[in-house]
């Protein structure tokens, strides 16, 4: 969460995108989980590498990121 909330600030992103922190969401077996709202886009097994990634593909150009992508 400290590495997303970090490049969401680092791109001027912070009034647009918020952080928060969460339980397991029943998706405690992916691994550390992110969950894109209003999208319903879940990612999981998510590494702090995989943030800048995250950030830009999906946040910034609206396009999820398909290798992390859990269905739900």
């Amino acid at each position: 969460r400290a590495a997303l909330k970090e490049e969401i600030a680092r791109r001027g992103l912070k009034k647009l995108v918020r952080a928060n922190s969460a339980g397991c969401l029943d998706a405690c077996a992916d691994g550390p989980s992110i969950v894109v709202y209003p999208d319903g886009v879940w990612y999981g097994h998510v590494r702090v590498e995989d943030v800048p990634e995250i950030v830009e593909s999906h946040l910034v150009n609206g396009k999820p990121v398909e290798r992390l992508r859990i269905y739900r």
